[in-house]
């Protein structure tokens, strides 16, 4: 199959078709944001309360806002080809230093270049080379409102993230939350009437599913940096099997049925719908998705460094770990609703089980504690097999 170069605007690049793939280089541009997710976690861990898991999410929202834009970007235009290589190298190497500066995000550490000035630049590197090239590969009849959307995207968000760095604590997590959600708002707002263009279904839906497994593979990343360094035990044998059984859990609820049934499900909407669709079960809906695996890795992380203990598991991690097995769960039942028409009702009431079960598990050891929301997605898709038989 030939492509046809320079077809999208006035710069070099290979046009997407339908049946196109996942490149290498993408794959590739994902490894700095499976390294910002394994930073975020250590920010969590680091402070070791609701504050600091708060900043931690919200910058998780500024960096899927990021791979998400280039997601679009990458279905519109091959990623290893012309001018989009280009900028996919870019914005990896820019979101890689944001990644690298995370955890001075928010407090700048004594020496060197004032750290929350460091990730927004890098950030907005990674923003303003999507938001060019973005807009000149869009088609001419959605060129302008394509222009639109960035700017009053970019430069709003950019300008709160800016003033925030510079204002510090208590305004910059405020400055960090508007710019957080002006991303959103103005995508949904400029995308009134508009149908955008989803050019390979199979690139769109494969390219999500990768963030995913790479994602759940930053929380077996977490289960180990629990307790490498620790002389091996009983304890942590069964913990880890424990653990990664719970990831394991997490795989099963997206990939199997699921990611499959989504994909024939877009593939067979008009291609007028196909757009509307994909924004609202990828680029949001995802979104809970990935942030309940980088939760959950932290959940798992601090019962993997007590594994031992006979001492209770904590609110901390026990909020961590059920919140995030639980915001994951809801994040698929909202997907399967929005792309299948129905509600996966067991999921649901699962989340809100873990969700209830929060005081009592962080009473309990941490094995017992992993043992239990083990023992929960054991039983959930179970049952789901069961049903559908």
């Amino acid at each position: 199959m030939s492509h046809k170069k320079g077809a999208l605007g006035p710069v070099r690049a290979v046009a997407s078709r339908e049946g196109d793939r996942v490149t290498t280089l993408e794959l590739f541009f994902d490894l700095a944001f499976v390294f910002a997710f394994t930073q975020l976690s250590r920010l969590m861990a680091q402070d070791h309360d609701a504050v600091g898991v708060m900043q931690a999410l919200v910058i998780l929202a500024l960096l899927w806002w990021a791979w998400t834009s280039y997601g679009w970007l990458s279905n519109i235009a091959h990623a290893d080809q012309g001018v989009v290589r280009v900028a996919m190298v870019i914005g990896m190497t820019a979101i890689f230093v944001a990644g690298l500066v995370v955890l001075e995000a928010y407090d700048d550490l004594p020496g060197g270049l004032f750290g929350p000035m460091v990730f927004v630049g890098a950030y907005l590197v990674a923003r303003v080379t999507h938001a060019i090239i973005f807009v000149l590969l869009s088609e001419p009849r959605y060129r302008r409102r394509t222009l639109v959307t960035v700017v009053l995207s970019v430069i709003p968000s950019g300008s709160l993230l800016t003033t925030g760095a510079l204002l510090g604590a208590p305004w910059q997590i405020w400055c960090t939350l508007a710019a957080v959600a002006i991303e959103p708002i103005v995508s949904w707002r400029t995308s009134v009437g508009v149908q955008w263009p989803v050019r390979s279904t199979v690139h769109f839906t494969e390219r999500h599913g990768l963030i995913v497994i790479l994602a759940l593979g930053e929380s077996i990343l977490g289960i180990g940096t629990g307790v490498a360094t620790e002389p091996i035990s009983l304890a942590i044998l069964v913990g880890v099997v424990l653990a990664v059984l719970i990831c394991v859990g997490l795989w099963w609820a997206y990939f199997t049925r699921l990611a499959g049934a989504a994909e024939q499900a877009l593939t067979a909407l008009s291609p007028a719908q196909r757009g509307h669709a994909a924004t609202g079960a990828y680029t949001y809906l995802h979104l809970m998705l990935v942030g309940g695996i980088v939760l959950a890795a932290l959940g798992l992380e601090v019962a993997m460094a007590h594994i031992d203990d006979a001492e209770a598991f904590g609110l901390f991690g026990a909020v961590a770990l059920c919140g995030g097995v639980a915001c994951y769960l809801a994040g698929a039942a909202f997907f399967a609703r929005r792309l299948l028409g129905r509600w996966n009702l067991l999921r649901v009431g699962c989340a809100v089980v873990l969700l209830l079960l929060v005081p009592a598990i962080s009473l309990v050891t941490p094995v017992i504690a992993i043992a239990i929301v083990a023992g929960l997605l054991l039983v959930l898709f179970g049952t789901e097999r069961a049903r559908r038989h």
